[in-house]
């Protein structure tokens, strides 16, 4: 980095001024097209363009870092964006504009190459945060369903294989700072000072830079896999089964069965196979939101302080002992899940392969209708993982019944899940 940049790196931090990134490309949160929103820029190499705070890639930046510390990488490096279009239309939706609606991600960010391709030529790093593409998933539950003929292959959503062809969407977190605030009643200043605070200081524009009001969180990103037509998904005559899923690298991945996750993952994909084939659509969102957003190494402190307790491992404190360990019971806050949904044009959902109240009320509050509930089925969920489904229902978070839960053993917890 030559003299110059870096100098223009402590003023950005430092102070907005005129003629910066927020003037000469403003971003208008909210607007009906690309080109009167504004593109996002949040270019490393180009510093007087960026009009956010933070970088692409959002907790993979770091491993950029690495690459080019280690002289593996150019850090002037720009990405060829050539055939890397979607395979995929997403078609426009009125969501994009509607004003609070989407909030924590970008609807125009897989037609970067498109919209502004004019700048992009004219040197402007603008990267798209949301890419398109096909694929195909195999998962050996999905053979066992179709040998036990509750599955059968059609060859264009399933085929004699067992492979499910799905439509794979990969979105990395846009933050509107002020949306983001509103949807969790707080003030823009108090959530950017606590943004600020709790990540150790690492993004100072968050206090300095009132003028930058787009934030690109060090966070995992979400990917979506829709199983039939993308444009089913806005069709108010086509059904649509989901299963909005929180990431569990133990179960989803490696099979651990102290949790329900990859069965009810794997149920929630099984009947979105049937959906699709019947006509309507199947769709699977996946947050990376470990361990209830606690991480993996808190979860893992959990399970042995459940494991350990005088007594055992019991339904009474499943979520009394992570709050002990980590200070909350969870922190996933399901606020933001249903802005992927409204960007695909969702508005009723007829099959929610989920009893979460947390999920269900957050859709439904953010104006999106739910038909029929799906639990998983009492087959599915290991022998380990019983404590945890009797802890969800007992305290009201999983409630296959409806029903609120038993409020006795709310007391006990010490919280009221449904909040969340």
């Amino acid at each position: 980095m030559n003299a110059s940049n870096r100098t223009t790196h402590i003023r950005l931090t430092s102070h907005p001024e005129p003629g910066s990134a927020a003037t000469r490309f403003p971003i208008r949160w909210g607007a009906a097209t690309a080109a009167e929103r504004g593109p996002v820029i949040a270019s490393t190499t180009t510093p007087a363009d960026r009009n956010v705070i933070g970088a692409h890639g959002g907790s993979y930046s770091v491993y950029r870092a690495l690459a080019i510390s280690a002289r593996a990488m150019n850090p002037s490096q720009r990405p060829d964006l050539r055939n890397t279009h979607p395979t995929a239309e997403i078609p426009e939706q009125p969501q994009w504009s509607q004003a609070g609606t989407i909030v924590s991600l970008d609807p125009f960010g897989h037609r970067v190459a498109q919209d502004f391709g004019g700048l992009i030529g004219e040197g402007v790093d603008i990267r798209p945060t949301i890419a398109v593409t096909r694929a195909r998933l195999n998962l050996p539950e999905i053979l066992a369903a179709m040998a036990a003929h509750r599955l059968a292959p059609d060859e264009q959503i399933l085929h004699a294989s067992g492979d499910i062809s799905v439509t794979k969407i990969a979105i990395d977190p846009v933050w509107h700072l002020p949306g983001i605030a509103e949807r969790f009643g707080t003030s823009e200043q108090e959530l950017r000072r606590t943004l600020f605070e709790q990540t150790g200081g690492m993004y100072p524009e968050l206090v300095t830079r009132p003028d930058l009001r787009v934030f690109l969180p060090p966070i995992g990103s979400i990917t979506a896999y829709v199983l039939g037509e993308v444009a089913a998904l806005s069709d108010p005559k086509r059904r649509i089964a989901c299963r909005v899923h929180d990431e569990c690298n133990g179960s989803d991945v490696f099979g651990s069965d102290i949790c329900t996750c990859r069965p009810y993952l794997t149920h929630g994909i099984e009947e979105c196979v049937k959906e699709a084939q019947s006509g309507g659509v199947g769709l699977i969102v996946y947050n990376r939101k470990e361990g209830r957003a606690l991480g993996e190494v808190t979860k893992f402190l959990v399970y042995n302080a459940r494991k350990r307790q005088e007594g055992g491992d019991t339904a009474a404190t499943y979520f009394e002992r992570t709050e002990c360990v980590a200070g909350v019971q969870d922190a996933r806050f399901q606020q933001l899940m249903p802005d992927v949904l409204h960007w695909l044009g969702i508005t009723r959902i007829d099959r929610l392969m989920s009893m979460s109240n947390m999920k269900y009320d957050a859709m439904v509050q953010s104006g999106i209708e739910i038909g029929e509930r799906v639990a998983i089925p009492p087959e599915l969920i290991p022998l380990d993982a019983s404590v945890e489904i009797e802890a969800k229902k007992a305290a009201g978070y999983y409630a296959p019944d409806g029903a609120p839960g038993d409020n006795a053993l709310k007391a006990t917890l010490g919280r009221n899940l449904d909040k969340f």
